[in-house]
C-alpha cells in the first residue's frame, strides 16, 4: 500500500440568482484575486459542510440573505484547471430567500447589483461567464481551463 497523499480538489460554491432577465453579480475589490472583475455570490466550502450549507453561509455573509440549503437547486458543476491546481465549482439557484440583498462585504466587493443576462459587463471573470452561458443553455457539467493545460 502506498503512502502517497490523495489528490485533492478545492470545492467552490456559486449562487446563480436570476430575476426577469437579470442576474446578480458582484465586483471583486481588494481580494488579491480577479479584483475589478465581476463574479457571483460565492465562496469555498469548509470542512464538514455540505455544498448547499456552504452557499447558504456565503449568501448570508456576502449578500445578507437567509437561504434554506434544501431549497437550493443544483444547476451546474464545473471542473476547472487553474494553472497549478484544480477546483470543482457547484453552481446553485433558488427562487426565494429572506432579507434584502445588500453588499455586506464592502471591503471585498465594490458593486453588487442586477445585470441584464444579454448585456453582461465586459469584465466578468471568464469562467464565471462560461458558467452563466452553461446555465442558460441547460448544460449540467462543464470543464474550463483545460485547453491551457494541454498547450
Amino acid at each position: 500500500m502506498s503512502n502517497k497523499e490523495r489528490f485533492k480538489l478545492i470545492p467552490e460554491v456559486y449562487l446563480i440568482l436570476k430575476k426577469g432577465g437579470l442576474i446578480l453579480l458582484s465586483r471583486r475589490f481588494q481580494t488579491g484575486y480577479e479584483d475589478g472583475k465581476y463574479s457571483m455570490v460565492a465562496g469555498h466550502a469548509e470542512e464538514h459542510e455540505t455544498m448547499r450549507e456552504a452557499l447558504a453561509r456565503e449568501a448570508k455573509e456576502e449578500a445578507g440573505i437567509a437561504v434554506e440549503p434544501t431549497e437550493l437547486e443544483h444547476l451546474l458543476t464545473m471542473h476547472r484547471w487553474c494553472g497549478d491546481h484544480e477546483r470543482i465549482g457547484f453552481y446553485f439557484t433558488m427562487d426565494r430567500w429572506d432579507g434584502e440583498i445588500r453588499n455586506c462585504e464592502p471591503d471585498r466587493c465594490d458593486d453588487l447589483g442586477w445585470f441584464r443576462l444579454d448585456q453582461l459587463p465586459e469584465n466578468v471573470i471568464p469562467y464565471v461567464r462560461a458558467a452563466i452561458e452553461c446555465s442558460e443553455n441547460g448544460t449540467r457539467y462543464c470543464e474550463f481551463g483545460w485547453e491551457k493545460k494541454q498547450a
